[in-house]
């Protein structure tokens, strides 16, 4: 059987890079079904639930069926197809995503990914900047696109992390005016991708801020769940028809229960100002097409934080926890 190399993760007690390790004998390559095809990986990115999911203790191991290789995001050339696969042939290039549980994860030198969650990568571009855009505009594709149309009013609640930074280029792609929030350090950085408003939470409380607004936003698109009571106070600043799309919150009882208050308020206000949970794009092929399209055109741009090589895969992950990364972390795989 073929091996590769790949970072396993075994699901124990303690700090999820404690429990990650490669196999000095390798890793077996992972076959593929008749719809998915093979992909050798050059990069990748680290994405929060990788690890929040793992540190859940005995949920995490009903979860996974360890030892698992982590990872969502994957840039590479296709070196097998299935029998079903009628979109890709071998040696294109591609990038997509996994979901957040699959077995065979990105941190691997090849990786089994569906046909239809990946598109053609855009030509000229490097691999970590393609990668990089992935699963976290993705996502901000799925919170915005449904809802925003030209002329709308968008908050944009962190707008320098993985998915704000994609976020702000999306929602300006679709028209909307934004505003978003940041750190003192991160204002410039949030208006070269296109807000038209910053707002610093080092000077000020951000509901605070939003309430000098007034009710002007049609949307707000929160991806830090940061401060708690956002959505309780939004009536000070949404419109009435308007939608809040959570993206991020903590993944502990803290996050539970502000979700289920989130959704408890919103059912009681009778349709105004709906708080929805972002739900994954139902076709990850037409979205990353269009992201695609817009990387290529220039309007959308990858903003890469730091990044690592293969085997300082624990180094990336202290990075990313700090919080403080701005875009995304990315991890080379191979040449």
């Amino acid at each position: 059987m073929a091996t590769m190399k790949g970072w396993l993760f075994q699901a124990s007690s303690g700090p999820f890079v404690k429990n990650l390790s490669i196999p000095t004998a390798g890793i077996p390559v992972p076959p593929i079904k008749d719809t998915e095809i093979l992909v050798r990986n050059l990069s990748t990115t680290l994405n929060p639930i990788d690890y929040k999911l793992a540190e859940l203790g005995f949920i995490s191991k009903l979860i996974f069926r360890s030892p698992i290789t982590p990872g969502l995001d994957i840039c590479g050339t296709v070196v097998q197809v299935g029998s079903k696969v009628t979109n890709y042939k071998i040696n294109d290039k591609v990038y997509g995503s996994l979901g957040p549980v699959a077995k065979h994860g990105s941190l691997a030198q090849f990786v089994p990914i569906a046909e239809n969650a990946v598109a053609l990568a855009p030509e000229g571009l490097k691999s970590d900047d393609v990668v990089a855009t992935g699963c976290v505009a993705a996502t901000s594709y799925a919170a915005l696109k449904p809802y925003v149309k030209p002329g709308d009013k968008v908050f944009i609640n962190g707008g320098s992390g993985g998915t704000g930074v994609m976020a702000i280029q999306i929602a300006k792609n679709l028209g909307a005016d934004v505003t978003t929030s940041c750190s003192s350090a991160n204002v410039e950085l949030c208006k070269s991708l296109g807000a038209d408003t910053v707002l610093d939470y080092k000077k000020g409380d951000i509901v605070a801020q939003l309430k000098d607004q007034g009710a002007v936003f049609d949307h707000v698109v929160d991806n830090i769940g940061v401060p708690a009571n956002l959505y309780h106070a939004s009536s000070a600043f949404l419109q009435p028809q308007g939608k809040f799309i959570q993206v991020g919150l903590g993944m502990n009882f803290a996050g539970t229960r502000q979700a289920v208050g989130n959704k408890l308020a919103s059912l009681w206000a009778w349709g105004k100002r709906e708080w929805i949970f972002v739900a994954p794009p139902s076709e990850l092929h037409t979205t990353y097409v269009q992201l695609a399209e817009w990387m290529q055109q220039g309007k959308l741009r990858a903003v890469v934080d730091s990044t690592f090589e293969f085997e300082e895969l624990p180094r990336a992950y202290e990075r990313l926890k700090t919080g403080r990364a701005k875009g995304k972390v990315v991890v080379h795989i191979q040449e």
